[in-house]
């Protein structure tokens, strides 16, 4: 665990990428590296759409400990919090998970997040591509008596899907028996002897729980889960399409600082009193696009055949060009494409015929209500 590291961008550009605790472990296991977010990281194993599959059906286990862990303690940490990010800690219990967003002054979106009431303090998850921003802006926003403890010796390993329940409660002891934990809540346990913090909570749409553990035990837990028959390891290419069909967005594709939380559709991470009250970055322009309505909005599409769309591909209601495509991807559950968009409120309305460019044609696309595959959180 460290203190606000004073790492500097050029520094971390010359090294190259970094490592994660488990890079051996995913090589050993036939990962495919790529860059991602700074690191090597697997973006499959044995193919997207079998891990994608295997995951709706059984479990997989995903890496993610390119993530940010982040503790905050000190004085008046409450009020320095709430200044920062536009949460009611007053309704959030120890133990309890609640998704919030980092804004800028502008209302503009810098990253959406986890935050967790521990016992001493609170348990912030940030994005792995924008960690270092974050916490930076963090730094800033909160006063010198809140102390930021960046925890980079930590590895995070998600268990998603309807058998990772299963497969998990084999291996875990404590006071709190896991059963105990619905979506969104965490407690402390021991995992194959080893002291962990477990959150039912993830980026599939499915019933799963996220791991912090120390890194140095990563490899014994990650071998520990994956020797359950219902376990496989996941890389990157399956927890893209998986939060798709979930309707989930990703930072730097559906939410950048160029949109807010009201067009993302992401007002619920902004909870109602402080809608009301403000008193966080952006809070004005937040409060006047919900008065007024956004002028664009966030949406799905389902498209017909195989060919996807892309990040950038243009969309167009007649000769009108009305959007843009954030996110998309062949469905390999639903078995025909999907994508997200931001396109004019007035063609946000679901079932509006839309079409798609690509590659000089025009594909027929319909607004469709996300999640595009329902969500199956154990509440």
């Amino acid at each position: 665990m460290s203190e606000y590291p004073t790492n500097d961008d050029d520094q971390a550009e010359d090294i190259g990428p970094m490592l994660l605790p488990l890079d051996a472990w995913h090589r050993e296991k036939g990962g495919r590296m790529v860059e991602f977010a700074g690191y090597m990281m697997p973006v499959q194993y044995e193919g997207i759409m079998a891990e994608h599959l295997w995951t709706r059906e059984s479990a997989g286990l995903f890496d993610v400990s390119h993530m940010g862990q982040i503790y905050l303690t000190g004085g008046d940490l409450e009020a320095a919090v709430e200044a920062a990010l536009p949460i009611d800690l007053s309704t959030l219990k120890t133990g309890s998970v609640r998704y919030s967003l980092l804004l800028d002054e502008n209302g503009g979106i810098l990253d959406d997040l986890m935050v967790t009431r521990w016992e001493t303090g609170f348990y912030l998850v940030v994005n792995g591509a924008t960690k270092w921003d974050d916490i930076g802006t963090l730094r800033e926003l909160l006063p010198d008596e809140v102390t930021l403890n960046h925890l980079d010796e930590n590895a995070l390993l998600a268990l998603q899907g309807p058998k990772a329940f299963a497969a998990l409660e084999r291996h875990v002891g404590g006071e709190t028996p896991l059963s105990a934990l619905t979506f969104m809540k965490g407690a402390s346990f021991k995992l194959g002897g080893v002291d962990v913090w477990i959150s039912r909570s993830g980026y599939t749409g499915e019933d799963g729980f996220e791991i912090s553990i120390p890194g140095e035990s990563a490899a014994q837990i990650a071998e520990l889960l994956c020797g359950e028959p219902e376990v496989k390891p996941i890389g990157l290419g399956a927890r893209d399409s998986l939060r798709l069909e979930a309707g989930l967005p990703l930072y730097g594709h559906d939410m950048t600082p160029e949109a807010d939380p009201v067009s993302a559709g992401l007002v619920f991470g902004i909870n109602k009193r402080r809608r009301s009250e403000g008193g966080f970055p952006g809070a004005a322009h937040v409060q006047d696009v919900l008065a007024e309505g956004p002028a664009r909005k966030r949406i799905g599409l389902t498209l017909e055949g195989r060919m996807a769309a892309r990040e950038g591909a243009k969309v167009f209601s007649g000769d009108q060009e009305v959007g843009v495509v954030t996110s998309g991807g062949f469905s390999p559950s639903l078995q025909h494409p999907i994508a997200m968009a931001y396109v004019d409120a007035a063609h946000a309305a679901d079932g509006s015929a839309l079409e798609i460019e690509m590659r000089g044609k025009r594909l027929p696309a319909t607004a469709a209500p996300m999640p595009f595959v329902p969500h199956r959180y154990y509440r």
